[in-house]
């Protein structure tokens, strides 16, 4: 049993096939998908999806790209929202963006609902993890943990995360052969502090570049952390399972 820890799959073209690519990878051994969103435009999307599968479990946040139209409104329906979800985002801090001061006062009022509720965050980081780091610290995310999602910086940076209460998760980079930093955290980190994840329909593995991503192809993440690791599929599955179980409890 595989959990795919990041899965937009209320996004085109994965909502349009939806069933037959649920059934595609379920084939391929993947039962449950963290379904998180980017803009409150589709958290009723992903409530509704959550409730006919049962297996898709939503997570609302707003992204760091739709920092610039984000409300307050917005945030007080994120707070009622957030006891639906089994985590809070996608959130964070990215700095291709701009807007950065703007995005740091939204990661930081999300990171406080999520605190409020209990819940694990799932974050985007991109060209800002001492800043995201820095913020974690302060917001004392350590109480709740979470994901970083799709990382790829520094072992250093992902142990830093890691002491927080954070996993990392792995997405089909690990496969591309001039991949270097996502083979190297495979290789040193320990089972329990990782999961993995699509980012579907983004990211697709080495073997399929130039489709959209799909749900089935997260078991060929796993064959190549089993790879990395010299341990089986199954026992990739079983290790990476239970620590999505335990850094997201309401899985």
């Amino acid at each position: 049993m595989l959990i795919d820890t990041h899965c937009h799959l209320d996004l085109p073209p994965l909502v349009d096939q939806l069933d037959q690519l649920l059934a595609e990878a379920r084939a391929a051994g993947i039962t449950k998908w963290v379904v998180p969103a980017v803009h409150p435009d589709g958290w009723q999307h992903i409530s509704e999806l959550a409730k006919q599968h049962p297996d898709l479990r939503p997570a609302y946040g707003i992204h760091p790209l739709h920092t610039a139209n984000a409300t307050a409104e917005q945030l007080q329906q994120l707070k009622q929202l957030a006891p639906e979800g089994v985590a809070i985002g996608e959130i964070g801090l990215d700095t291709t963006y701009g807007n950065l001061d703007k995005q740091e006062a939204l990661f930081r009022e999300q990171l406080r609902i999520a605190r409020q509720h209990g819940l694990p965050v799932l974050i985007h980081c991109r060209r800002a993890i001492g800043r995201t780091l820095a913020i974690l610290h302060e917001e004392r995310a350590d109480q709740m943990g979470g994901i970083m999602h799709a990382f790829s910086g520094s072992l250093e940076s992902a142990r830093e995360c890691i002491r927080l209460g954070f996993v990392i998760s792995l997405s089909a980079t690990l496969t591309r052969s001039n991949a270097i930093r996502p083979p190297l955290l495979a290789g040193q980190l320990p089972l329990n502090q990782l999961v993995l994840e699509t980012d579907a329909p983004d990211l697709p593995p080495s073997d399929h570049q130039g489709c959209f991503n799909r749900p089935a192809w997260l078991h060929e993440t796993a064959c190549k952390l089993a790879a990395i690791k010299g341990m089986s599929i199954t026992e990739i599955a079983r290790e990476t399972t239970a620590t999505a179980q335990q850094v997201i409890p309401k899985l």
